[in-house]
């Protein structure tokens, strides 16, 4: 197997990524259909100690960031940490990597074309979730045919959209609190007036079968932070990766704190905890319950609050929008990084004129488009099912790249060689990062869903025999 590109210059990525493009699509990467929908599942199970959880998972997500930004911004190449995991762990780690963080993107590509057909349903609730999918489907990946930096563009007039938003709602819920504007509910004791900040505790059983509290609302608020690995997968199209990477790792907590933390202080601080239902966005709902702001315009009264729920449906499908779009992007870069390590077949290496692998596009829209069939024959479970596959395999991902961390800092260290950008308080970060996802896994068979977990070492076990044929093959020839 071969580890880095052998084609000609025709055949390579262009680096037509620029700093603007790689600031906001490590940023798109952190603000999608975790924060807007799925929030509502974990805020019914956990109440306002969801916040808790989003900043510990932050915490994580961060500590792992910042390995894998040390070693993307001593190689920058295609195919990202499955490049790494098979130079410094082994070529099945490799090929595991790899195929296994294809897949994750594949099912969180399903899981947002099913949240854009539910932002839909807000407004034309007769049209059928899977339409809604497959004309975003269409749109988005012909919009990925195109150049890099067509999708450079996208992602960055996208990522704008959701980062004005989320500051516009949390400014204006700050008026709404201080100036009372949002009515008697409007209140920062709403924190732990009901019931305490901990209204459910850490775990325990809700009496019919299932568990509630903050650990069991864990796994669900995981998943809202898959995608910000996404930066890595960008360093063989970035423009001077040295310095671009580095500076959107360093902005994740950053992020994390002000659009996730900031976020959800002011929401619940808005409206009691328990309005909150489990099947729409909670910042929708919530700026809809609000009924006494309103201003006059050209003699007529408008309320305002219908208004921003309207307004915030369309930026959280924007935000679901942004998410898919990064999907497709990174899913065509992995393939296209596997067919060049001799790991997936050939063709899909291959590049038209404008240096996009339009075949790689092409394979991972075809299995994407499963979702489509998902919504039209389990409309009701499709988003909770998706969700919770995709933490598993988020969760593989996230370990192997910790492990491969390790290795990668012990080559460089028994070589002499200093890194450019070290990673944060290594190797304890790392340690924190394995005993905290294996934890999540541990909580995810006790709260119920085992299934995603149970599934895990078969779905090893398939991989370890597609890497056995594979090889196999290439003896062969």
């Amino acid at each position: 197997m071969k580890t880095t590109a052998t084609n000609p210059e025709a055949q390579q990525l262009k680096r037509g990524l620029q700093n603007r493009h790689i600031q906001l699509i490590a940023l798109g990467g952190a603000i999608g259909t975790g924060l807007f929908l799925g929030i509502g599942p974990a805020a019914v199970m956990a109440g306002p100690s969801v916040i808790l959880g989003y900043a510990m998972a932050g915490l994580i997500a961060f500590f792992i960031m910042r390995q894998l930004g040390e070693m993307v911004v001593e190689e920058p190449v295609s195919g990202s940490f499955s490049h790494f995991a098979y130079r410094y762990w082994g070529s099945f780690a490799g090929f595991a990597a790899g195929w296994n963080y294809w897949v994750l993107y594949i099912l969180v590509s399903m899981s947002e074309l099913t949240a854009i057909g539910i932002y839909v349903h807000f407004w034309w609730p007769e049209i059928p979730l899977w339409c809604s999918s497959l004309f975003f489907f269409i749109a988005i990946n012909a919009l990925n045919l195109s150049a890099v930096k067509v999708y450079g563009e996208a992602e960055f007039w996208f990522s704008i959209i959701k980062v004005v938003a989320i500051i516009a709602m949390i400014v204006f819920g700050i008026y709404l609190l201080l100036s009372g504007s949002g009515g008697a509910q409007a209140n920062v004791g709403n924190l732990w007036n009901d019931g305490g900040f901990f209204p459910k505790g850490l775990l325990q059983a809700d009496g019919k079968g299932g568990y509630q509290g903050l650990f069991a609302a864990i796994a669900l608020i995981m998943f809202s932070f898959g995608g910000l690995e996404l930066i890595g997968i960008t360093a063989a199209e970035a423009d001077q990766p040295e310095r671009t990477i580095p500076k959107a790792t360093n902005q994740v907590i950053y992020r994390i704190l002000i659009f996730y933390v900031g976020a959800l202080v002011i929401l619940f601080s808005l409206s009691p905890w328990k309005q909150i239902t489990t099947d729409s966005s909670p910042f929708v709902m919530v700026f809809e319950s609000l009924k006494g702001f309103q201003f006059t315009f050209l003699g007529k009264t408008v309320y305002f609050t219908s208004l921003i729920a309207n307004v915030l449906n369309l930026i959280v499908l924007t935000a679901a929008l942004s998410v898919y779009n990064s999907c497709v992007y990174s899913n065509s870069r992995m393939l296209f990084g596997l067919a060049e390590q001799g790991n997936a077949p050939a063709f899909l290496s291959k590049l038209n004129k404008n240096h996009v692998p339009v075949k790689a596009i092409l394979v991972s829209g075809l299995f994407a488009a499963i979702c489509i069939v998902v919504n039209k024959l389990i409309p009701e479970k499709a988003l909770e099912v998706l969700m919770s596959l995709v933490v598993s395999s988020l969760i593989i991902n996230w370990l192997m790249i910790s492990v491969v961390h390790l290795r990668f800092k012990k080559n460089k260290q028994d070589a002499g060689m200093q890194t450019k950008f070290p990673s944060f308080i290594y190797p304890v970060s790392n340690y924190i990062c394995l005993v905290f996802l294996l934890g999540i896994l541990a909580l995810m068979c006790i709260t119920g869903m085992w299934l995603p977990v149970a599934l895990i070492p078969g779905w090893l076990v398939f991989l370890y025999f597609c890497y056995w044929m594979v090889k196999r093959r290439r003896v062969e020839v």
